[in-house]
C-alpha cells in the first residue's frame, strides 16, 4: 500500500517544497493554451520573487512545481525594492519581522491562486472557487525525493494516461530543462543534479515506473 504523505509543511527560508494543488470537483484548470499561459505567467509575477523552480508540470485539473524557498535576506531585498506604497500589509510585516516566511508564502501562493482563477471565472462565466483548499506542499528533505520529486513530476500525464510516453507531453518543465533556450527554472541545477543531460533523460526513463509503483510513491489522490 502507497505511503500518503504529508502535504502540509510549513515553508520556511531555503526549503524545498512539492507544491500541488487541483480544482474542485475535478473541474478543467485550463481550457485553452491561453489559459496555461497565463497561468505560468502569473506564477512568475507572484511567486518568482520569493522562490526557485526546479520544475513544473501543468495537467487538465491540477499542477505541480518543485520550488526552493528563497533566503530571507534575498526575500527582503526585494520587498525593499518595491515602492513602499504597493506593500500589502503582510510584506510591510515581513519587513519588520513581524510575520514568519510560513505565513508570507501561504498568502502569495493564495494571491497567485485568486489571480488566476479571477480570469479564469470572468473569461468562462463561471463563479466559485476554483482550487481545493488549502493547498498542498510536501518538504523534501533527502536526497532521494529531490530526484523522486523531479521525475514524478515530469511523469505525471504518462501516469494520468494523458500520453503514451511522458516526453509527448508539452506543458511540463521537461522540454526546457533539455532546450538552450533562456528561462528562469533552474536548469543548470537541476542537470548537474543528474549528471548531465543524458543522465537526466535516462534516469527518467529507468526510474519513472518506479516511483509511481512502489509503495513510498507520492499519493496525489487523482
Amino acid at each position: 500500500m502507497k505511503i500518503k504523505p504529508d502535504y502540509s509543511a510549513n515553508f520556511y527560508d531555503n526549503g524545498i517544497f512539492h507544491v500541488y494543488n487541483r480544482t474542485n470537483n475535478k473541474e478543467l484548470l485550463f481550457r485553452s493554451t491561453d489559459n496555461r499561459l497565463y497561468f505560468l505567467k502569473q506564477f512568475q509575477k507572484y511567486l518568482h520573487p520569493f522562490l526557485d523552480t526546479f520544475c513544473w508540470n501543468l495537467l487538465p485539473n491540477h499542477f505541480h512545481f518543485l520550488v526552493q524557498i528563497k533566503t530571507t535576506e534575498d526575500i527582503k531585498r526585494y520587498l525593499q525594492s518595491l515602492p513602499s506604497q504597493s506593500l500589502k500589509p503582510i510584506e510591510k510585516k515581513y519587513l519588520a519581522d513581524a510575520a514568519s516566511t510560513e505565513v508570507l508564502l501561504e498568502l502569495e501562493w493564495k494571491r497567485f491562486f485568486n489571480s488566476y482563477a479571477m480570469a479564469f471565472n470572468k473569461q468562462h462565466k463561471r463563479t466559485g472557487n476554483l482550487f481545493q483548499r488549502p493547498f498542498k506542499r510536501l518538504e523534501i528533505l533527502k536526497e532521494s525525493q529531490f530526484t523522486q520529486a523531479v521525475i514524478y513530476i515530469h511523469a505525471n500525464a504518462q501516469h494520468h494516461k494523458l500520453c503514451n510516453d511522458f516526453t509527448e507531453h508539452q506543458w511540463s518543465s521537461w522540454h526546457t530543462i533539455l532546450s538552450d533556450k533562456p528561462t528562469l527554472l533552474k536548469r543548470e541545477e537541476v542537470l548537474t543534479w543528474f549528471g548531465g543531460k543524458q543522465q537526466f533523460i535516462d534516469t527518467h526513463k529507468s526510474m519513472s515506473q518506479y516511483y509511481y509503483n512502489n509503495d513510498i510513491a507520492i499519493e496525489d489522490d487523482d
